[in-house]
């Protein structure tokens, strides 16, 4: 409502919690939730993770979109582990070529049940605000073989979220997960990024910073690299190392 007890074009939008990182992918996300004329939630977690600041580019980002809520939720994975991206003691794995990124064998920085976890969060967010949509931005083309990255999942976890919610049960909300980057190249989302106006300058991917920077030779760096010059596009990342060709 406006000062005058009127509504604008931005109160009759539909809200939609979006999960965001200030990744490339989220980013793009973010945007396309944006466009599609959702009202949204950006819900980003901090959760020890190697590379927290990716939380400052998720808030330059939401200041960037002019977006008034920006809701930051604080987990801690640190007591459970299991991956290179809360435990210090395991390495990230670095200078992998693409083969090895597409194996089947799940990479140190699968984040045991992360995106259970953030989803349950953005859930509990959406039935709060009124909000139908959960916007992620998963992909499973140019992945790491993380498991809560597939299409199957999203679709079981949607269909949890309406069994398992007061109201999903009572027919108030009809949740949906929606994860428009499923299916497209990391090359194809970076275009599509662009498209649509998507701030990949903002963006940070990096799994292992150095000195602020982005290392360059992480399976995140390489893949966003790679996309980048198979777009056509330059990269405005400035990495510490230079990825390997």
């Amino acid at each position: 409502m406006n000062i005058n007890g009127k509504e604008n074009d931005n109160d009759k939008k539909k809200k939609a919690v979006v999960l965001f990182s200030g990744g490339l992918d989220s980013t793009t996300t973010l945007k396309i939730a944006i466009d599609e004329g959702f009202k949204p939630v950006p819900v980003t977690f901090f959760y020890n993770q190697r590379h927290e600041t990716e939380i400052e580019h998720a808030k330059k980002i939401i200041n960037f979109f002019g977006l008034k809520k920006h809701v930051i939720i604080n987990l801690d994975f640190s007591g459970i582990k299991g991956s290179a991206l809360t435990d210090k003691n395991i390495s990230v794995p670095k200078n992998r070529i693409k083969a090895e990124m597409t194996c089947t064998d799940i990479p140190a920085t699968y984040v045991p049940a992360r995106n259970t976890i953030f989803l349950s969060y953005a859930l509990a967010a959406a039935e709060v605000e009124k909000a139908s949509d959960i916007f992620i931005g998963a992909n499973y083309i140019d992945y790491s073989g993380y498991p809560d990255c597939r299409p199957e999942y999203l679709a079981s976890f949607e269909k949890t979220a309406n069994l398992g919610t007061k109201a999903g049960v009572t027919g108030e909300i009809s949740f949906k997960i929606n994860a428009p980057l499923l299916k497209l190249s990391k090359k194809d989302i970076i275009l599509k990024a662009v498209e649509i106006g998507a701030p990949l300058e903002l963006t940070h991917s990096c799994y292992d910073p150095v000195e602020g920077l982005a290392c360059g030779v992480c399976d995140s760096c390489i893949l966003r690299k790679r996309g980048f010059e198979e777009a056509g596009i330059i990269d405005p990342t400035i990495y510490f190392f230079k990825p390997i060709p």
